[in-house]
This record gives C-alpha cells, structure tokens and sequence, in this order.
C-alpha cells in the first residue's frame, strides 16, 4: 500500500523553507506530504491526513476580537485553512496543527486566542528560537501523554498568540511553566492534536517524531476504515 499523502498547509513567505523539514518528518514516520498554499488548490477529499502548519498570525475577525496592530495577517491562507479543518473534521480526516496550525485548529472548533499571549501570562518565559529552551509540561491522561510520555519537554518557540476559550471538543494537552496552553486535542474521531511548538524543526527527538507517527497512523487508520483513537477517557485539567 503507498503511503499515506497528508496535505501540509504553509506560509507563501517561509512555506518553501520549512515543507522540506515537514516532508522529512512524514518520510519517517511513514507517510507523504502535499504542500499547500492559499491561492492554488487545496481539496481534503485528495489526502489522508492534513497538517496546518506555522507563519502568520491568525485575524481575530475569525473569532471575534479585535486587531493589534503588530499582528501579522493572511486573510487568505485564513480562509483555506479554516475550511480546511471544517471539512477534514467532516470527512474524518486527521489533523495535526502546528504553532498557528494548533490556533487555528482551536478557532475553526469555535475557539477564540490570546492576541499578546506573554502579555496575559506574565509569568511565562517569552522565547523566540528554533532552539529548544522552552519547558512544556504534559498533562497526563492525554492523547499527547501517550505518544511523548509526561516527562516535561523543552520545546522551541516561535509564537505571540495562544489558545485563550477553548473550541468544542477540545481539551488542554500542555502547558508552559507560567501557565499558558502549549497543546490542545481533539476528545474523539477523528484524531486532531495542535501543539504550539515547531516539532519539525526538532526531527532527532523521538518524542516530537512520535507525534507525527500518530498522525500517519490515524491517516493509515482513515484510509482502512478503522478507528483512529480510542474512547475518550477522563478529560485533563
């Protein structure tokens, strides 16, 4: 069986640099990636999985709030990738949702964001490296527990915005030291995480390849009709 093609959503202004890194991650773990860019075609009916991934800032006018004026938009790479969730969660499609991906996730399930994240959570360490320096902590009874185990992780960190009210059938997977939601999951079929760091970037930890593994294989668990997660259980807190 070939393997499973994932459809990978990007910025046109750093999409060219960081698909390779993705494609990478999908190539171990399994799996295929298809880039996508707002203005060409993107249709989820043509993949097994998707994966929204990092860049721009996503407009408040998605979630009802209101502009700052540092935010950086793409109005268009908004629309495709809002419909984009909408429509892999109709058709039972996975999602894995990086940095702006795991927003966006959040938003597209009726969720709203933190706009200046480090100005809310005051006493979370403000980061801006590929490096990783940042601490996250898994909460355990998670989906995520279950592929990276619940021993902190240090993360890189490239984000201003965060998930603030969460989106229907989500749950807190991780937070940062201060408190700030670093990780958000989906409670059931089909299987959607969203993690606020770069795991891409991170590709010779076997705890941030685990989670793109868990994509490819509820992607191969889509494509043979079987179930891609397992009854929800306790929610975290």
């Amino acid at each position: 069986m070939s393997r499973p093609l994932i459809g990978v959503t990007t910025s046109r202004r750093s999409g060219w640099r960081i698909f390779p890194l993705v494609q990478l991650n999908l190539l171990l773990a399994g799996g295929w990636g298809v880039r996508w860019v707002a203005g060409r075609p993107s249709d989820i009916a043509g993949v097994d999985g998707l994966i929204i991934g990092g860049g721009d800032d996503i407009s408040p006018d998605l979630y009802g709030g209101e502009l700052i004026t540092s935010a950086r938009l793409d109005p268009e790479r908004d629309a495709m990738e809002r419909r984009l969730v909408e429509e892999a969660l109709t058709r039972n499609v996975p999602v894995l949702g990086i940095c702006r991906g795991a927003q966006m996730l959040n938003v597209a399930l009726g969720g709203d964001l933190h706009q200046n994240a480090y100005g809310v959570y005051t006493a979370s360490r403000h980061y801006w490296t590929i490096l990783p320096r940042k601490r996250v902590n898994v909460l355990p009874q998670t989906r995520l527990s279950e592929l990276t185990g619940t021993q902190p992780m240090h993360v890189n960190a490239l984000h201003s915005q965060a998930v603030n009210t969460l989106g229907d059938d989500l749950r807190v997977a991780a937070r940062d030291s201060g408190g700030m939601i670093q990780a958000v999951e989906r409670l059931r079929d089909p299987f959607a995480i969203g993690v606020q760091w770069h795991p891409e970037h991170l590709f010779y930890a076997h705890r941030q390849r685990s989670i793109f593994r868990a994509l490819v294989e509820a992607a191969t668990a889509r494509r043979e009709s079987r179930t891609q997660i397992a009854a929800p259980d306790v929610a975290a807190t």
